[in-house]
């Protein structure tokens, strides 16, 4: 037998089933993966994922920051409507006192609990948002209907306790959180540990600031502009920052807000509130919110007068049950229901060396109100400016009050339009009257030397200037004006529109009272009025008794040992001290003018 033949070391039998083995890549001249090629493949592969990491990083970061820049932003725009929505009911003074303390314990009682109240809660805490936003109008309306005994010292207090702490607590704490997962490894140990509080709080304080000012220069402008309607849109805000189930928690409030609560702006509410305020003789003409507050038409039925108000404020009232009846029948004006208007008039009165013909004279009137002032001074036939800063209030005194057409009305801030006609030197008036007023407190702009300084420079030679200041006489401030205006003016009296009643004001602790400061060019000239005749009355009762002023007001009247010296534009604290006391007096005085519901109810 022939020997077999001897298999080729390394050789394996070729049959079908046993292809040719394949040759490693390395050594096969004809394969496409080759070193070079796997080598591609693998940084390829590497960039992908590294690409992909950091998209995904990206995206992740850009969430967390949105997410807070999101929450901070309504924090910064709901603190500001707050406080708008206080002010009708205490005021714009009281209702600050305790909102920036408030705020800051609502910020370090959220940052530093954020984890315990993540902890403490089954869900996320931010689906609590939506539902303290739609329940804080709610809330608000029946506080505010205890404002009363809780007082302007404390209502704004519990007020915001109930509502926006609770608010600013649980977004401040759910920032925090989302700010967790912020990465801050390229800064140094110590700064990557502040810069999450720091940076909350100063872009806190940029978006407060700039929404701030839009809202205070649009406020009105629609249904969105106003208290409500802005609580109303940031409710859906966080509605659509943190949809759940929870929602239906709110069905509640959402149907108060939609019928029960006569502080939505819309005609159904207003018919509404009447309803309830016809209970206590008293309706509301119009109402609208602006940039100076709140400001309604509120007519007395049962006693027959009318008044404008702003805010926790009246502007002032005429009487209109003696509209065109009787003896006032053809009268060019109506009759003031506070006898300082009437008193203003008596800048006609003051006797100079050369008196003014009525109709030769021109007048400046600095602040509107109802518009007594200047309608008789054009019953007097006398060319007359007014400088109101607030469109509304113009619109309301044309519309509801006696304030005639054949006027010059410039709607502006009195500082800018007094300093840019005091520095053209053109324009110059026989007459000028100041009378503002806002809150409790005056504003202090209007009562600094460089703005009386306009005003001087505006005065003829022999003109005269009449400022109503209302505060308490039983504190600085009326002390530190009349000296401010003595600086700018050598010749000046001071009268009260009440005489003052030692024992109220022992009982009262204060003596919050209008005063008129009478004021000429005329060097230390001892200042006189001539007695009124009955052209000057315009068939008046309200003049006939107050239009000559009465009850005047000695150095020794003011606060002895006090702060002296004059008030200046950069040196505003010698008053703004003062303000809160200012206001919360202010406010019991105006609970004692009008019904407590009347305030309430807005």
């Amino acid at each position: 037998m022939a020997p077999k033949p001897r298999k080729a070391a390394g050789n394996a039998p070729r049959s079908p089933g046993n292809p040719k083995p394949a040759v490693p890549p390395e050594i096969d001249p004809n394969s496409s993966f080759t070193p070079e090629s796997f080598e591609r493949e693998l940084k390829a592969l590497a960039a992908k994922a590294k690409k992909e990491t950091w998209s995904r990083f990206a995206a992740e970061q850009a969430s967390v920051y949105l997410r807070a820049i999101a929450l901070l932003t309504l924090v910064a725009i709901y603190c500001k409507v707050s406080q708008l929505s206080l002010s009708p009911v205490y005021g714009s003074i009281p209702s600050s006192r305790w909102h920036s303390k408030l705020l800051m314990a609502a910020i370090f009682t959220g940052w530093s609990s954020n984890l315990f109240i993540g902890r403490s809660l089954s869900f996320k805490p931010a689906l609590l948002l939506p539902i303290i936003a739609i329940y804080v109008p709610a809330v608000q309306f029946f506080l505010f209907k205890i404002s009363g005994p809780m007082t302007a010292y404390w209502g704004p207090l519990v007020t915001e306790a109930l509502t926006l702490f609770p608010l600013v607590t649980l977004s401040v704490a759910c920032v925090a959180t989302y700010l967790d997962g912020a990465d801050f490894s390229s800064l140094p140990a110590w700064a990557a540990d502040a810069a999450p509080g720091l940076g909350s709080y100063a872009y806190y304080k940029a978006a407060e600031s700039l929404f701030g000012k839009l809202i205070d220069g649009h406020i009105g402008m629609s249904f969105f502009n106003t208290r409500l309607g802005m609580q109303i849109a940031l409710a859906a805000s966080y509605t659509l920052f943190a949809p759940s189930k929870l929602l239906l928690f709110t069905v509640p409030a959402l149907l108060h807000t939609a019928l029960l609560n006569t502080h939505v702006p819309t005609p159904m509410a207003l018919a509404s509130l009447n309803t309830t305020l016809a209970d206590a003789g008293w309706m509301i003409l119009d109402r609208q919110e602006s940039r100076t507050g709140y400001i309604s038409v509120i007519e007395s039925v049962a006693d027959g007068f009318r008044v404008m108000r702003c805010d926790h404020s009246l502007l002032g009232g005429e009487w209109v049950k003696f509209l065109g009846k009787g003896r006032f029948e053809g009268n060019q004006v109506a009759e003031p229901i506070y006898g300082v208007f009437a008193m203003l008039e008596a800048v006609r009165l003051v006797e100079v060396p050369q008196p003014i013909p009525d109709n030769t004279a021109k007048a400046l009137v600095i602040g509107l109100g109802i518009g007594t002032t200047p309608a008789a001074l054009v019953a007097h036939g006398i060319d007359t400016t007014v400088v109101e800063i607030d469109p509304v209030v113009h619109q309301f005194a044309s519309r509801y009050f006696q304030l005639p057409k054949n006027h010059t009305a410039v709607i502006e801030d009195a500082v800018a339009y007094t300093a840019r006609l005091a520095a053209e030197g053109q324009q110059r008036f026989d007459y000028i009257i100041h009378d503002v007023f806002t809150g409790g407190a005056e504003p202090i702009p209007l009562f600094t030397l460089e703005f009386l300084q306009s005003l001087d420079a505006l005065l003829q030679p022999g003109g005269v200037v009449a400022i109503n200041y209302a505060g308490d006489f039983a504190l600085p401030p009326p002390k530190i004006v009349v000296q401010t205006i003595k600086k700018v003016f050598p010749s000046c009296r001071t009268f009260r529109e009440h005489p003052r009643v030692e024992e109220d004001v022992d009982k009262a602790g204060q003596d919050f009272i209008n005063m008129v400061v009478f004021c000429t060019k005329l060097d230390h000239r001892e200042l006189s009025f001539r007695e009124p005749t009955a052209r000057d009355l315009l068939n008046s009762p309200s003049r006939e008794a107050f239009l000559l002023p009465k009850y005047e007001v000695l150095d020794t009247d003011f606060i002895a040992g006090e702060e002296d010296g004059v008030l200046r534009r950069n040196d505003t604290q010698k008053l703004v001290k003062w303000h809160e006391t200012s206001a919360l007096g202010h406010w019991t005085v105006m609970r004692t003018v009008l019904p407590s519901v009347v305030w309430e109810a807005w």
